[in-house]
């Protein structure tokens, strides 16, 4: 333990803990503590997520639970790493499937998400609401339900079921389609695959998709969708030469 300034004493009050099963936690002694404890300690000590999740690898071989958080956004340095990729599409997605961050090419290719409100940046409504991107799909149904089962997959990963049942709520509502692939209750992980696009103008574009956690943000995930053949490479070329110099 290193907190300079907060005595046991002070701690284990913070904790709601006795200051002798205190000590005795801190010595090895009287068996493992609960997770309630631990997150409580976790509190007092005023540990950030690293800290708490190594605090209960430690006490309980395991990670804590996930707690959901509304993302605050990235830093100038993930949306730098984004701009990188000049003729590649990358997005920055939360786990409830926001897009919060996108480079040139993905506003070209795919959308153009500074033309739509923060709200409506959502993968899963984007796919039932908007016309243009259900057209967009080589296969809309297959790409459906893939996005569909991931979402779903991502939430419950996340702990985030309360924060997307407005969503939910509404796609159901307004699409009976979404509401028969929601009840279906299909999981499925993402990571790799290809992507196929009828762009308006650039015509049919394949891309292969990579999708990486981002490093201490685990509410995050950014994707890359990298041309899948250097005919495609040179179509987004000529789409990002012929587009408005704007971000």
């Amino acid at each position: 333990r290193r907190t300079p300034g907060l005595r046991r004493e002070e701690v284990a009050q913070r904790a709601n803990v006795s200051a002798t099963w205190y000590t005795w936690l801190e010595q090895g002694r009287g068996g493992a503590p609960s997770a309630d404890v631990l997150d409580r300690i976790a509190g007092a000590l005023m540990l950030t997520d690293v800290e708490r999740e190594h605090l209960f690898l430690l006490g309980l071989n395991r990670p804590p639970e996930v707690r959901y958080r509304e993302p605050e956004g990235i830093t100038p340095r993930l949306q730098r790493v984004l701009d990188t990729f000049d003729h590649s599409p990358a997005i920055v997605r939360t786990a409830t499937w926001d897009v919060i961050a996108w480079n040139k090419a993905a506003a070209v290719v795919m959308t153009d998400y500074s033309a739509l409100p923060a709200g409506q940046r959502n993968v899963l409504r984007m796919m039932f609401r908007d016309s243009r991107v259900r057209a967009a799909q080589s296969d809309w149904r297959s790409v459906a339900r893939y996005v569909v089962a991931s979402f779903r997959a991502d939430v419950a990963r996340a702990g985030a079921a309360r924060n997307v049942q407005s969503l939910v709520d509404e796609l159901c509502t307004t699409s009976p389609e979404f509401a028969a692939m929601w009840r279906d209750n299909d999981v499925q992980g993402h990571g790799e695959g290809l992507k196929v696009l009828h762009h308006p103008v650039a015509g049919r574009l394949s891309m292969e998709i990579s999708a990486f956690a981002v490093d201490g943000r685990i509410d995050l995930t950014m994707v890359i969708y990298n041309p899948a053949t250097p005919a495609d490479a040179d179509n987004i070329r000529r789409l990002l030469q012929s587009a408005p110099q704007r971000r």
